[in-house]
C-alpha cells in the first residue's frame, strides 16, 4: 500500500505539470486560427483616437475564443479539485495496515467484527483479499493457502499477524510466520507488528512472550483468545473466540421470523459429551421428568473437526428452533458455541466455572472465566452447576412470546454493539501504538 500511495502522488504531480505546461502553451504560444482576409486598420477604424468602444468590428471567432478559456479554466479547476481531494484523502488516511490472515479466527475480525468482504468468495480459493478505510487507517486483508512468507507482496509498514497457537504444530508453523516478519523489521521493510492469536485453551501461551516488545521483541501488541493471566490493557488484550469459521459458520442477518415466530424447543445442545465431564451432568439432568423431550438434543461420544451438511444444518436449525443454547465447559469455558447462538437470538445458558490449566488471575481481571464478555455486560445466563437448569426452563416455560421477543431483540442488538466496539477498540489500539506520537 505504500507504494501505491507514491504511485497515486506521482501521477497526480505528473498529470498537474503536464496540465500547466499545456496552459502555458494554449496562453502564449499556440498558433491562433487564420483570420479572414479583412480591410486595413486604417479602412475600418480611421484614427485611434476616433474610435468608439461601441463601434469596435465583431470579431466571428470571438465566441470560439471564449469557449476555450472557459473550458481551459474548467480543466484547470477540476485538476487542482482533484489533486486538493486527494491530499486530503492522504491527510486523513494516517496510517495503512496489512492483516495477513494465517488462522481461521482472522476471518471472524475481518468479516464478522469488521463487516469487511474478501474476493474472491469461494472460500477454497488459494489467494483471498479485501480491504476497507476505518478511523485514520486504511486496511487490508490477505489470506489462504498462497500467503506464504516470502512468496508475496508486504505492501504496508504496519502489518497484523492472525495466528494459530492451539498446539505444538500450530505453534511451528506461527513462528515462521514470526521469524518472517523479524527479518522484515529488522531490513526496515516494515515498522510495527501487532498479532492476533488463536491462544491454547489452557493459556499455556508462553512460547509468544520472547516475541514482545516487552521481552525484548519486536511485537508490539497482543490480542489473544481465552482468559491469559498476562492481559493488561497495555500492549496484551483479551481477543473473543468468536464462531467456528474454519467450519465455514456464516454471517447472519436477522430477520423478521427470527425475532418473532414462537421457537418449537425450550433449549439446544449438540455436541460432544466427554467422559467423566460436567457434560454428563448435564445429560443426566437433562433426562429427569423428561426435560431432553423438551429440548433439541443431539450429544455424541467424540469430538469432529468438520461437520456434514446434514449435521451442520441440524445445528443451525436448532439454533434458530431454540429459545436457550447449553453451553457446558470443555477444555476452556469460552466455546464458539456462544457467538454462534448469539447470532440467531438464541440465548446462550453458560456455566460459569473455570477450567483446568493457566487461564485466569491476570492482573486486569479475577479468577473467573468470560471477562471480556462480562465487561462488556453480556445479557446471558450464567450458572454454576447444572442442577441449576431445571429452574431455568421452569422459568422459560412460563415466558410469554412477546418477553421473548424483547430478549432476543436484546440480544441479537448487544451482539452487534460488543462487535462494533471489538472493532473500534482495535482501531484505536493500532492507531495509538504505531502512529507518531504529537508529544513534545
Amino acid at each position: 500500500m505504500r507504494g501505491a500511495r507514491k504511485r497515486l502522488c506521482s501521477a497526480l504531480i505528473v498529470a498537474y505539470g503536464l496540465f500547466s505546461l499545456y496552459a502555458a502553451y494554449t496562453v502564449f504560444l499556440r498558433p491562433r486560427r487564420p483570420a479572414a482576409r479583412r480591410p486595413s486598420h486604417r479602412d475600418r477604424r480611421g484614427p485611434r483616437d476616433h474610435v468608439a468602444l461601441g463601434n469596435e468590428e465583431w470579431n466571428p471567432w470571438e465566441g470560439d475564443e471564449k469557449n476555450e478559456l472557459v473550458a481551459s479554466q474548467q480543466r484547470y479547476e477540476a485538476n487542482l479539485k482533484m489533486i486538493k481531494n486527494a491530499r486530503s484523502h492522504l491527510e486523513q488516511t494516517s496510517l495503512t495496515v496489512q492483516i495477513w490472515g494465517k488462522a481461521a479466527i482472522g476471518l471472524y475480525l475481518w468479516q464478522h467484527i469488521f463487516g469487511g468482504h474478501l474476493q474472491p468468495a469461494d472460500v477454497t480459493a488459494q489467494w483471498r483479499e479485501g480491504s476497507q478505510k476505518a478511523g485514520k487507517t486504511y486496511f487490508s486483508f490477505v489470506t489462504g493457502p498462497s500467503v506464504v512468507p516470502g512468496y508475496f507482496s508486504v505492501e504496508a509498514e504496519n502489518v497484523v499477524l492472525v495466528l494459530n497457537g492451539r498446539e505444538k504444530a500450530k505453534i511451528t508453523y506461527a513462528t515462521q510466520w514470526l521469524h518472517y516478519a523479524q527479518t522484515l523489521i529488522q531490513t526496515h521493510k516494515i515498522q510495527h507488528v501487532a498479532v492476533v492469536l488463536l491462544g491454547n485453551e489452557q493459556c499455556n501461551n508462553e512460547w509468544i512472550q520472547p516475541y514482545l516488545k516487552r521481552h525484548g521483541g519486536f511485537v508490539n501488541l497482543l490480542f489473544v483468545t481465552y482468559d491469559y493471566a498476562l492481559v493488561n490493557e497495555e500492549d496484551i488484550f483479551q481477543w473473543p473466540l468468536g464462531v467456528a469459521t474454519y467450519r465455514n459458520f456464516p454471517i447472519v442477518e436477522p430477520s423478521w421470523s427470527m425475532l418473532h415466530d414462537p421457537r418449537s424447543y425450550l433449549c439446544n445442545f449438540l455436541g460432544t459429551v466427554y467422559k467423566n465431564s460436567s457434560r454428563e451432568t448435564l445429560m443426566e439432568i437433562l433426562k429427569q421428568d423428561g426435560l431432553d423431550k423438551l429440548c433439541w438434543i443431539a450429544a455424541r461420544e467424540q469430538w469432529q473437526p468438520q461437520e456434514t451438511n446434514e449435521s451442520f444444518k441440524n445445528y443451525q436449525d436448532a439454533l434458530l428452533q431454540s429459545d436457550l443454547t447449553l453451553c457446558p465447559v470443555g477444555i476452556n469455558t469460552e466455546c464458539y458455541r456462544i457467538y454462534e447462538a448469539c447470532s440467531y437470538g438464541s440465548l446462550p445458558v453458560i456455566e460459569d466455572v473455570m477450567t483446568l490449566g493457566d487461564c485466569g488471575n491476570s492482573s486486569m481481571y479475577h479468577s473467573a472465566p468470560l471477562q471480556l464478555l462480562k465487561t462488556m455486560g453480556a445479557p446471558f445466563i450464567f450458572i454454576k452447576n447444572w442442577k441449576e437448569l431445571p429452574a431455568v426452563l421452569e422459568k422459560e416455560k412460563k415466558m410469554s412470546l412477546q418477553e421473548k421477543i424483547q430478549r432476543r431483540k436484546k440480544l441479537i442488538e448487544w451482539y452487534q454493539n460488543f462487535k462494533a466496539w471489538m472493532r473500534q477498540k482495535f482501531i484505536n489500539t493500532l492507531e495509538n501504538s504505531f502512529l507518531p506520537s504529537d508529544k513534545g
